[in-house]
């Protein structure tokens, strides 16, 4: 039997059952989940998906990502609700596509762990299961395993195990959604574009996992705890100097109360930290002595920033603890008309955390 997989939460508990009941059956997994955006978070819930069937033996098969052509299909279907017209779209293309793969592979019959989620139309699915097979020598399996306590067991044995639980479905139309709905920003597609993990980041995640599958290898005992804390993301922002763009650096956690701010100074200093709405600005002579570090320009420190707990704890050093102060470095700090233009958010957020046993 072809398993097409969507999700390690969900696949975890339905393959056991699978198990139980067709124990004359060979189980293959399928992760076949195009429709999954940005692609980090794709490679996220795929480990997960080998971590759990790496732990029942069952072989998995990691489907291309074909994020081009599931996008094709979703055309006027933008603003469908969930368990509307873009999910059935959705379930045809992903349970369609696995059903030639089962082919392919010479197997008899296919279901999809997409029956487990409490958050799927179990009709839509069965549907789609269906049409799959039509034509094909192939027989779909649609079994409600979330009757009868089974939701409630799903996730005991998702949390007791670890697994990684994601809190979106999966697409762009419905994240963007879902976010707009909680009034949170859309975080999942935001990241610096040095690479530096941000916290509560899908990079910081991956990393998290990373050392979850480690600990499990090693047999080191570790422990799993969600912990709250006020995130934060800049959106844009920059400098004007006498009408001329500076190259310039903003600290995490500068929060502006207006998007524009304009003052002036009357002379040329390593640190201005009086300016309205509480900006800072630092010179680079004052910032690489503050940080212990020998960076050339601004530019270089945009291109190589600190780490982030490292600036966090500069952050600080300057204004103190719990400081959202902003905080921007410039190669040098001259007299004249400064003009500054950034937009950023602060939002509650949680995060999963590792400490060992």
């Amino acid at each position: 039997m072809l398993v097409h997989i969507c999700c390690s939460v969900d696949s975890h508990y339905f393959l056991r059952r699978l198990r139980a009941d067709f124990s004359n059956e060979r189980l293959i997994g399928y992760f076949y989940d195009p429709n999954i955006h940005p692609y980090s978070e794709y490679v996220m819930r795929f480990l997960d998906v080998k971590r759990s069937c790496d732990q029942m033996g069952i072989e998995l098969i990691m489907g291309e990502y074909d994020y081009e052509a599931w996008l094709s299909g979703t055309k006027g279907l933008e603003n469908e609700p969930e368990k509307g017209k873009r999910c059935v779209y959705c379930f045809e293309f992903r349970v369609g596509n696995s059903a030639k793969k089962a082919v392919e592979l010479g197997e008899k019959s296919i279901t999809t762990t997409l029956l487990m989620s409490p958050k799927k139309d179990f009709i839509q699915l069965e549907n789609a299961l269906n049409n799959a097979v039509r034509g094909y020598d192939l027989t779909a399996v649609a079994i409600d395993y979330r009757k009868n306590g089974g939701t409630n067991e799903q996730f005991e044995l998702a949390k007791k195990d670890k697994l990684y639980h994601q809190n979106y479905c999966g697409c762009v139309f419905g994240l963007s959604k879902q976010r707009e709905a909680q009034k949170l920003p859309v975080s999942e597609l935001m990241s610096e574009i040095n690479g530096r993990i941000l916290p509560g980041s899908i990079e910081e995640r991956l990393k998290l996992y990373e050392r979850v599958r480690e600990c499990e290898s090693g047999g080191v005992k570790f422990h799993l705890s969600r912990k709250y804390f006020l995130n934060y993301r800049l959106l844009r922002a920059y400098v004007k100097f006498n009408n001329s763009i500076l190259p310039s650096f903003f600290f995490l956690y500068s929060n502006f109360k207006r998007e524009n701010v304009k003052f002036s100074l009357n002379e040329t200093a390593e640190i201005c930290d009086e300016l309205r709405d509480g900006v800072t600005l630092l010179s680079l002579k004052r910032f690489n002595k503050l940080s212990k570090k020998n960076y050339k320009n601004v530019i270089e420190i945009c291109k190589h920033p600190l780490d982030v707990n490292d600036e966090l704890s500069l952050r600080r050093e300057i204004c103190g603890d719990f400081s959202q102060n902003p905080i921007i470095i410039l190669d040098e700090i001259h007299a004249g008309r400064y003009e500054i233009y950034a937009k950023n958010v602060t939002y509650n957020d949680s995060r999963e955390i590792l400490s060992l046993e």
